[in-house]
């Protein structure tokens, strides 16, 4: 295999609004609210309801990814999930949420990918810290434009 075989990417966000508003849309369920194009078919449970062990899969881009929740803490705003795209990469996502001062949360979004084959390594050498920070960049707004609308 060539290319990059392991990357780990960091970047977090101040959102305008507490986390027991922001940490909601950062759940398989709450990101079809301002995602465009995420769709998740829910596996277990089938009402999408984030826990420990659900299981659900994506499609974007021609690639089908398999998640899992793997560790479940919406009490301390925290979450989890293990990813795979057969033929392509492993990984994992951690979402923390935390105050960032009166009605705002620092949002941190942790990726951390394995190659599992030339073309997975393709894929995390274009994942760059800088298209990282401008992908979690991009939530912001978004995010907020969310917060804004009535559910």
């Amino acid at each position: 295999m060539t290319g990059s075989t392991h990357i780990e990417r960091r970047h977090a966000i101040v959102v305008d609004a507490p986390a027991d508003r922001v940490f909601p849309l950062l759940t398989p369920l709450g990101e079809r609210r301002w995602v465009a194009g995420w769709e998740p078919e829910f596996l277990h449970p089938p009402s999408g309801d984030t826990q420990d062990g659900m299981v659900f899969r994506t499609g974007h881009g021609g690639e089908t990814t398999l998640w899992s929740c793997v560790r479940w803490e919406p009490e301390h705003h925290r979450v989890r999930y293990a990813r795979v795209t057969p033929g392509s990469r492993f990984g994992f996502v951690d979402v923390a949420c935390d105050a960032a001062g009166p009605g705002r949360t620092r949002a941190t979004i942790a990726y951390a990918y394995t190659a599992l084959s030339d073309a997975g390594a393709a894929t995390l050498a274009a994942l760059t810290d800088d298209a990282f920070r401008a992908m979690i960049d991009g939530w912001k707004p978004l995010l907020e434009a969310c917060l804004r609308t009535p559910a």
